[in-house]
Formats: structure tokens, sequence, C-alpha cells
């Protein structure tokens, strides 16, 4: 049978451009023998050995690095664990007041939590502890269920994270963007600042008022902020501003010690009526004593919002915090082991009166600065704040409550990211920007629960909405079609067309690229198309942009920029084929991935199409369309 043929040309008619797909994308060539198909293929043997290797062990630091473990190295930890343990004092007492708890609560957090962290945990150097993260949750938490509520929260957190170790899911923290993060750790620093206002400005709350939510405490400070202290704001500013200078004198003295010690004489040796930690709570130091809080259904159904809230920001600001000493110290850490370690250390906390802990990135950070190599200087750590605890603590009584305040407004400059966010905000995408500013306003107006949860299902929505823009049908067009489109835009360089629409547009730039050399033979009852992007239930629509015209008698889809497939692709797929076969037109598929292919044998589409249909690469189609077409 012969033939009529025309040269035709590869052009995008409408899509986005898919060379980077292109690039990232290598192929599994589907539908053959030994190398690449089949459970005993070289290439499944392949990935079945990856994926087996990269699960990892849940093996603690500590028991790795002691194997190379020195008298010199064990020096350094020391140090850097006494270090460290001077610059959580201060924060810990002062987290723990932000968290509606007493001061020596923080301390129990830090010697409990970061001792089992640093033992059990998958970083070399990471410090736990309270952090200010927790603050606001865990002071709404406190408010609404009291301490034993906290404790209920704390414990059942600690077991989704172990859970979360031990089912691999360490790597899954990746999913969450660098936008959520951002923005609710932005607004968490707002929301500290806002709850310090209070003491750091010696103001007095008028009565009746409710102050649990961040917007209740800024709208009752607005009200009594007639009642402002002049003495407290003296000693606020004083300590505000050794916390600022000092980091510029000398890094060796932690500032926050400093400011402690000079609020403390400014209130003991001057006549200065500014309220204390003891004025407005009772500080012990007793030893942490162990409780077992009661557990009922009621209990657990009411506390596990509360619960998972807590684990997914202990399990995002860990791992965060272990990336970050990774970087400083050229390691790498376990993400599973860390999630077990945190969920233990979390339950062994609360169990002995101690708040929610994770990894703190400004101690872990001072302790690689101060030599600290392995988790024995975190150990240390929480070894130094026991003895604190036992021997100084009364004297934490003294510490005025404008220089915890202080503290708190520094911490929360350090954590807000301010810089990270204008940044975002400038040269971001609109959709990013609208997650950032979104999940910032929610977790200062709301929660943190809430934040996270619209900031994850916007995130979601975009992403999609994302991937089914890079979704696209590309077209073979013969040369007249071309042709013809090129002497339409010579008529629009002369002025005889005014306009073009966005196609032709499209179809005068591709022409614009013709390469007579590239130019290919096939026949005319031939239709060539090739799909780019996942085909999923946001894209699969673009499938009915497929047009089988009159005197097609094959069609052609190249899939070899198709990464995924879901059902709903599958649906559109076989209404494709329905179409065709309804015209008397054959349906070719070329190179398709693995997953699609898994997609199409699972739905039934491969045998309705049938399997000789399948080839590997747009040659073998081609070569198998001019037999159909000969028939």
């Amino acid at each position: 049978m012969n033939l009529t043929c025309k040269k035709v040309k590869f052009i995008t008619i409408s899509a986005k451009n898919s060379k980077k797909l292109d690039r990232l994308i290598f192929s599994c060539i589907i539908n053959t023998r030994g190398l690449f198909s089949g459970p005993d293929s070289y290439f499944y043997t392949q990935v079945r050995k990856r994926r087996i290797l990269s699960m990892e062990k849940i093996r603690p630091m500590l028991f790795t690095t002691l194997k190379k473990y020195s008298g010199a190295q064990l020096m350094s930890d020391v140090v850097a664990g006494i270090i460290v343990a001077i610059i959580a004092l201060p924060l810990s007492i002062a987290l723990a007041l932000a968290s509606g708890v007493g001061p020596e609560q923080g301390i129990y957090t830090a010697i409990a939590a970061g001792f089992v962290i640093s033992f059990l945990g998958g970083s070399q150097v990471q410090i736990a502890g309270p952090t200010a993260a927790f603050a606001t949750i865990v002071a709404g938490i406190v408010a609404r269920s009291g301490v034993e509520g906290l404790a209920v929260a704390t414990i059942m957190a600690g077991i989704i994270l172990v859970i979360m170790g031990f089912c691999q899911l360490g790597s899954l923290i990746k999913f969450i963007p660098f936008t959520i993060t951002t923005g609710f750790t932005s607004g968490i620093a707002v929301t500290i600042v806002i709850g310090q206002l209070k003491d750091f400005f010696g103001v007095t709350y008028p009565a009746g008022m409710e102050t649990i939510e961040t917007m209740q405490k800024l709208k009752a400070f607005a009200a009594g902020f007639g009642t402002m202290n002049v003495h407290a704001l003296i000693v606020g500013l004083v300590c505000l501003a050794i916390l600022i200078v000092m980091p510029k004198i000398t890094e060796k003295i932690p500032g926050s010690l400093v400011a402690v010690l000079v609020g403390i004489v400014m209130v003991k040796f001057l006549p200065l009526q500014v309220n204390t930690i003891g004025n407005l709570y009772s500080v012990s130091n007793a030893l942490p004593a162990f409780h077992m809080p009661a557990f009922s259904y009621d209990v657990i159904q009411g506390s596990l919002s509360d619960a998972f809230t807590i684990a997914i920001l202990a399990a995002i600001e860990s791992l965060l915090s272990c990336v970050v000493a990774d970087g400083m110290i050229g390691g790498k850490h376990r993400s599973n082991t860390e999630l077990v370690a945190q969920g233990a250390g979390n339950i062994v906390s609360a169990l002995f009166g101690g708040i929610p802990a994770t990894g703190a990135i400004a101690r872990t950070a001072a302790n690689i600065k101060n030599g600290g190599r392995t988790p024995v200087a975190g150990m240390v750590h929480a070894g130094v704040l026991l003895l604190i605890l036992v021997i100084l603590m009364p004297y934490a009584s003294w510490i005025p409550m404008p220089t915890i305040a202080a503290i708190l407004f520094m911490v929360a400059y350090n954590m807000c990211q301010w810089r990270t966010f204008a940044r975002l905000a400038k040269t971001a995408p609109k959709s990013d920007i609208a997650v950032l500013v979104i999940t910032f306003f929610l977790t200062v107006v709301f929660d943190l629960v809430v934040a996270i949860e619209v900031g994850m299902v916007l995130s979601c929505l975009l992403f999609m909405k994302r991937m089914s823009d890079e979704m696209g049908v590309r077209s073979w067009l013969h040369v007249e079609e071309v042709e013809e489109q090129q002497r339409e835009a010579e008529e629009v360089s002369r002025g005889a067309k005014k306009t073009m629409s966005v196609e032709e547009a499209q179809l005068k730039a591709a022409a614009e690229e013709i390469n007579p050399a590239e130019l290919r033979q096939i026949p005319m009852e031939l239709a060539v198309y090739e799909l780019t992007g996942p085909l999923f239930f946001g894209a699969a629509d673009r499938i009915n942009q497929i047009t089988v015209g009159e005197g097609t008698r094959c069609l052609i889809l190249r899939m070899r920029a198709v990464p995924a497939a879901d059902s709903t692709a599958m649906n559109s797929m076989t209404a494709l084929y329905e179409r065709c076969k309804k015209n008397g037109v054959t349906l070719i598929l070329s190179h398709v991935n693995e997953q699609p292919m898994r997609a199409m044998e699972k739905a039934g589409f491969v045998d309705l199409v049938g399997r000789e249909n399948f080839c590997r690469n747009i040659e073998e189609a081609l070569d198998h369309a001019d037999k159909v077409l000969e028939k």
C-alpha cells in the first residue's frame, strides 16, 4: 500500500516549557525483557537494594561517637556542656514563665528531656530543652486544661514521635514548605513579644479580662497601659541593652546571665518597685518527682489535637536544628533516631514535671562553638543544670520580671527570621507569599494549629495548580500549517493583520525554530502528540485537548516526560481510547515510564489497548504505526 507522506516538525502548541522535566526525568523502558522489566530484572534489583540500604537504623549517635572517643574530646564536651548549661539556665526559666508554668519546670525540662534526647538522639551535637516555639502553645494548653492536661498531651505527643521514628517518617518533614515554617516561626515570635509586654512595661491587666489568646493579651495590655510602672520599664530597658551589646563585646560570657545579674542588683540595691519571680511564683529547689497523670478516654480525646500539635512542632524544630548543626560540623544526623529520642525525651519530661521540649538551635550552636562534638556535651549540660537546680534555684526568686521579658524579647528577635521573611515577600512567587502571610497572620490572630492546617491545605492546592500548569500537550504539525503561520506573521509585520491569538503566537515562535534537517517523513494518516508533566486529577482534563481529525487512522502518544499517573488520568485515557476506537483510530503509546505503566496495568488499560501497542521509544512507535497503516 502506498502511503501519502508529508514532512512534519515537532513543536509546542499548548504547554509550558518542559526542558527542565526532560533533564530530570530518566526513562525506565517498559515492556522489555531482562534489563528493565520484571521482578528479576537488574534495574528492579538495584532499586530494591537502594531502598533497603536507605532504610535508616534506629541507633543512637552516642554509641557511634564513643567508638573513637578520646580524653581530649571529653574535656571539650565537658567545657561545652557547662557553658551551654549557663546559657540554658535563664532561658529555661524565662520560657517556663512564658508557658504559664513555674520557673523550676523549665529546669526540669532541660534536665530530663535534655539528657534523654542527647543519650538516645540521632545528632552528635543537638541540645534539647524548652524552646520559644512551644511557649504560646503550652500557655494555651495550661489555660484550658491545666498542668495535668499538659502532661497528658506531652506524653501522647512523645508516643506519636516514637511511632513516627520507627515508621521511618523522619524524611516526611521535608514536605512541609519553607514558607509555612517561616510564617509560623515569625508569628510565634510576635506572640511571644505581645505576651511579654505586660511584664516589660509593668502593666496590670484590668480585672475580669480574659488573657488566654494573643489578641486578648494585646487588648488587655492596651486597656491597662495607664498602669505602666516606670521602674519596671527602666529595668527592662537596661537588661535589653545588655542583651544587645554583650555579644558585640564578648561571646564567652552569655549576655542573658549578665542581664539577670544586673537586674537582680538593680532591684536589690536601688529603690525600684519591680515585681520579681518570687513575688508571683513559688520557687522550689526540690528534685523533680515522678508523677503519672490520670488517663481516661475523655482526657485522651480532648488532648489529641494538642498532642499532634506538639509532636509536629517538636519534629519540625528538632530536625531543622539537626540540619543547621550538620552544616556547622560537616556531619549527618539520623532523622528517625532523632524522632524516637524526641518522643522519649518528651515522655520523660512530662513524667517528671516538665513541659514539651525539642532541639534548641541557639543552644546547639553554642555547644558547637565551644567545642562540643558528641552527645556527651548535652548530657553534661543536663547534669550541670541539675546541680544548679539544687544549689542556686532559691536565688531565682530575685530575678525581676522585666529581665525575663527582655530575655524573651531577644529570643523572639533571634527566631523571627525577619530578613528571611522580607526576602521571601520580595522574591518568592505570589502563591508562596500568600502562604507565608496567611500562616503568619493565623499564627498571631488565632493559633498555630489553625495556621499549620490552613497553610498546608493552601500549599497543597497551590502545588496541584502548579503541577497542573506543567502538564502540557504537544503535537506534530505538518509543515504546510507552519508555513501558513509564517505567512500570517509576515502579514502582521506588514500591518495587514493587527493582532494574533495566543495559539497563533505559539505557532509563530515554533515556526521560527524550524530546522529543515530535523524534519521527518510520516504518513498523513498519523497524528502524534507528546504529553509532559504528571498526569493527575488536576491535569487529566488536558488529555481532552487531543483531537482526532478526519482521515486520521493512527494516534501516537509520546509519554517520555510523564513521571506519574493516577486513576483520574486513567479514566481520561480510557475515554480517549474509546473515542479512538469509535473513529477507527489505533492508539499507540511510546516510552511509558515505570509508574504510569504500573497504573495502566492495574487499571486494565494495557490489556484494553493491547500490549503490542506499547513501544519503547518514538522510532519504534513510528515503525509500528507504519505497519498498522499498511494493513
